[in-house]
């Protein structure tokens, strides 16, 4: 994050506004809408701004800024400076910065000690979004999509809500269960009564909710399990579903190979525990994560096992899906893009054509799984676009092994480094030059390997 997203309370606090012109009167509508005493410094007011003036929302000091002018006033604990001069506009930020104020000068985020978003206001709720001062207009964008999915009604329903918490405290003593309650209830019809103005009928529904768990007491649910497939790693290949049972979940087990912004998607409170491995190097056994989904969810807990690609193509996820049975944990497997799809996909080529390929064979390359095991004689034969996940260190037998058995030596052949990711280089070569390839530009794990003349369709397609 390039700035700390943070909600001020400004009620009754002195404000100043430099610029009485509509960018000005913009800005000072934000301060006047939080409550805030709002000074502007000006030697003119422009039509919006009047009109703040003779409503009495703000005071007007006439004038051009200047250090005698602000020692007149009661110091502001926030200044914005939306003037076309230049000058001044640097003025009023080396005022600010000698005199610990924090300043916003509109448009010029290098004078800018906080930045102010684009608002999807249903007060009490707030939504603000920020492109970090680079791109107002994608702001707006993003603002008029939410004002679409969020009703207008959603006002209603946080205040609704703010009102009756801390009777549901007084109900509920345990953290984890109210939780639930508030889970349960925002699950429900609830919503839609308070959204739609029936605040009566909701009222009386969330009573009775109250009283029910008064006379009975909150039950917390048994914990669970969900295997996600995280995708190859662009954090758009996500699932819906994938990120609704993500963002239910207490606690988030993810891999190496899980995008950072995947895991960010997850609600804020969630625990977070790496499991990752690489190479030689095994941080958490697999007997380790599997007893740890198992111990969590024993306790009451949500557990998102997030794996990138998807769980049941060489994530080993059957094996963790076997310890929750044995263990009588209830477990939901959410299917991931796998990286064959998505990095040929976003390599340029497809896995199947009808004039090069009707099959494919995704191989585990992986040295442990042995790649001296595998049917080189079927894959040479079988005329399949051949996936090998984890099999740069074995790509001189994966090239061996194929050419032993008569395969073409011109067999094109990609190799995708960080698949479907901002940084993924793909690099083409033959059968016969994989392995050198690889050597000679040094290529690392994670990268995917794909044999066959399917690899020919992209040169059609970038035409």
């Amino acid at each position: 994050m390039d700035y700390l997203p943070i909600f001020v309370n400004i009620k009754d606090q002195h404000c100043l506004i430099v610029g009485g012109g509509a960018v000005a009167a913009r800005k000072a509508d934000l301060f006047i809408k939080s409550g805030a005493v709002v000074t502007v410094i000006s030697p003119e007011l422009k039509t919006e701004m009047k009109y703040h003036l003779s409503h009495g929302k703000i005071v007007w000091q006439m004038g051009v800024f200047s250090e005698d002018l602000i020692r007149t006033l009661t110091k502001p604990k926030y200044v914005i400076s939306a003037t076309d001069d230049e000058t001044i506009n640097q003025a009023v930020y080396h005022y600010c910065q000698a005199n610990q104020i924090p300043v916003n000068v509109a448009d010029q985020t290098e004078y800018c000690d906080f930045i102010l978003p684009a608002i999807v206001d249903r007060a009490p709720m707030t939504i603000a979004i920020s492109t970090g001062g680079r791109s107002p207009v994608l702001a707006r964008v993003m603002k008029a999509r939410l004002e679409a999915l969020v009703p207008a009604g959603f006002g209603r329903l946080t205040d609704l809500v703010g009102r009756y918490r801390q009777k549901v405290k007084d109900a509920i003593s345990e953290l984890d269960g109210r939780k639930v309650f508030w889970e349960k209830l925002l699950d429900s019809s609830f919503i839609d009564k308070t959204v739609q103005g029936r605040i009566e009928e909701a009222e009386q529904y969330l009573q009775k909710e109250i009283e029910q768990v008064e006379k009975t007491g909150q039950e917390i649910p048994p914990g669970e399990v969900y295997l996600i497939g995280a995708g190859p790693g662009d954090p758009d290949l996500m699932t819906f579903k994938g990120l609704r049972l993500l963002q239910q979940a207490d606690v988030i087990l993810y891999d190496r190979l899980v995008a950072p912004e995947i895991v960010e998607m997850a609600r804020r409170e969630a625990e977070r525990i790496y499991v990752g491995k690489k190479d030689k190097w095994h941080k958490v056994q697999q007997t380790d994560i599997s007893q740890m989904m198992v111990d969590l969810a024993k306790e009451g807990k949500r557990v998102a096992r997030l794996k990138g690609g998807d769980p049941y193509i060489f994530g080993r996820g059957a094996e963790e899906a076997e310890v929750l049975v044995k263990n009588g944990i209830s477990f939901e497997v959410v299917p991931g893009i796998t990286a064959a799809a998505g990095c040929s996909a976003y390599a340029g080529f497809p896995l199947t054509h009808r004039e090069f390929s009707q099959s494919v064979s995704l191989v585990t390359g992986h040295q442990q799984a042995g790649a001296e095991g595998i049917d080189y004689a079927r894959l040479a034969q079988s005329g399949d676009t051949m996936v090998f996940y984890m099999g740069i260190k074995n790509s001189a037998k994966i090239q061996a092994g194929l050419l032993n058995q008569n395969m073409n030596p011109a067999t094109p052949a990609a190799i995708i480094e960080k698949g479907t990711t901002a940084e993924q280089k793909v690099t083409f070569t033959r059968l016969d030059s994989l392995a050198m390839t690889i050597e000679q530009n040094d290529i690392k794990p994670p990268a995917l390997l794909i044999v066959g003349d399917v690899i020919k369709v992209r040169e059609r397609l970038r035409q």
